[in-house]
C-alpha cells in the first residue's frame, strides 16, 4: 500500500494543499473571488444607475415632447382665433365701406336728381320766359301796348317808393 503511485501522489497532493494553506493561497482566491463579486456588484449598481438615468432623461424628453405638443397646439389655436377675429373685422370692414360707398352713391344719385330738377326747371323757365315774351310782342303792339307800358311804369314808381 506504501509502495504504490497512487499513495506518493496523493501524499503530494496533500503536502500540496498544506503547502497551499500555509501560503494563504486560499486567503487570495477567496479575496480575489471577493473582488471579483463586489466588482460585478458595482457594474451592476451602475448599470442600474444608468438605466434609472436613462429613465429619468426618457421621462424629461417625454415630458417636453408633451410640452411642445401643447404649446404647438396653443399657437394653432391662437393662429385659428386671430384668423376668425381678423376675417370678421374684414367683414365688418367690408360692410362699412359697402354702406359708406351706397351712401355715397345714393347721395350722388340725390345731387343729380337735385341737378337735373333744377336744370329742368331752369329749362321751363325759359322756355315759359320765351313764350311769354312770344305773346307779349304779339298782344302788345299798338296801343294796347303803349298803354300797358304806361300803367306798369307808373305802378313801378309806386312800389319803388
Amino acid at each position: 500500500m506504501f509502495s504504490s503511485a497512487e499513495f506518493f501522489v496523493t501524499i503530494a497532493f496533500l503536502v500540496f494543499l498544506c503547502l497551499l494553506g500555509y501560503i494563504g493561497a486560499h486567503r487570495m482566491v477567496l479575496s480575489a473571488l471577493d473582488k471579483r463579486g463586489k466588482d460585478i456588484a458595482d457594474e451592476l449598481a451602475e448599470a442600474a444607475r444608468l438605466r434609472d438615468e436613462a429613465v429619468a432623461l426618457l421621462a424629461s424628453f417625454e415630458k417636453k415632447t408633451a410640452e411642445a405638443e401643447a404649446h404647438a397646439a396653443e399657437i394653432v389655436a391662437n393662429a385659428k382665433a386671430e384668423a376668425e377675429a381678423l376675417a370678421k373685422e374684414t367683414a365688418e370692414r367690408l360692410a362699412d365701406f359697402v354702406a359708406r360707398r351706397t351712401k355715397q352713391a345714393e347721395a350722388k344719385i340725390a345731387m343729380a336728381e337735385a341737378q337735373a330738377a333744377a336744370d329742368v326747371r331752369a329749362a321751363a323757365a325759359d322756355q315759359a320766359a320765351k313764350a311769354a315774351e312770344i305773346v307779349l310782342r304779339k298782344e302788345t303792339q299798338g296801343p294796347v301796348g303803349a298803354d300797358l307800358v304806361a300803367r306798369e311804369i307808373s305802378g313801378l314808381k309806386g312800389r319803388l317808393n
